[in-house]
C-alpha cells in the first residue's frame, strides 16, 4: 500500500509542472479608423461553451467604462483580481496595439477560444468583436472584427 501511495505521490510530483506549464503569446489588435475616443478592449478566454474563464489583457484604465465590454464583464464580475495588473492606455481610432501575455499550454488545442470585447466612448459597444479559436493551426491567422476591431491574430 505504501508503494502505491509513494508511486503515486511522485508520479503526480512528474505530471505537475507539465499542467502549468505556459508560453509567450503575442496579440495583435488593428483597430478601424472612426470618429471619436480611444477604444476600450477586453481579451480574454472562454471555454467551448462560451463560459468565462480568463483576462488576457484590459485596454483602457478607466474601471467605470468596463462595464460596457458586456460579455466580458458579466463573465469575469468586474473583479479586480481578474484583470489586476494586465491593463494599459486605450486605444486610438486606426490604431494597433500589441501586447504579449501568458498562456497555459493546456489551453492549446482543447476548445478554448480568444474573445475581444471593444467599446468606446459615446459609440456603441460591441462584445465578442472578435473571436478567435485558440489552436497552433489558428496562430498568426488574423481574423476581421464585426465592430470597431479591423483584424485580430495571435502569435505563439
Amino acid at each position: 500500500m505504501i508503494k502505491i501511495i509513494v508511486g503515486t505521490c511522485v508520479a503526480g510530483a512528474l505530471a505537475l509542472p507539465g499542467l502549468v506549464q505556459a508560453r509567450p503569446v503575442v496579440l495583435t489588435t488593428q483597430l478601424q479608423s472612426y470618429g471619436g475616443n480611444g477604444a476600450y478592449l477586453a481579451i480574454y478566454i472562454t471555454d467551448a461553451a462560451g463560459k468565462y474563464k480568463k483576462t488576457l489583457w484590459i485596454s483602457g484604465t478607466k474601471e467605470k467604462y468596463y462595464k460596457h465590454m458586456s460579455d466580458w464583464a458579466r463573465g469575469s464580475g468586474l473583479n479586480a483580481r481578474e484583470f489586476d495588473g494586465l491593463t494599459g492606455a486605450s486605444v486610438g481610432s486606426g490604431k494597433s496595439l500589441k501586447v504579449t501575455v501568458e498562456v497555459a499550454d493546456v489551453l492549446i488545442d482543447a476548445g478554448y477560444e480568444i474573445r475581444v470585447d471593444s467599446a468606446v466612448e459615446d459609440g456603441r459597444d460591441t462584445p465578442a468583436d472578435a473571436r478567435v479559436p485558440l489552436t497552433k493551426q489558428g496562430a498568426g491567422k488574423p481574423v476581421k472584427g464585426r465592430g470597431y476591431i479591423k483584424s485580430f491574430n495571435y502569435e505563439m
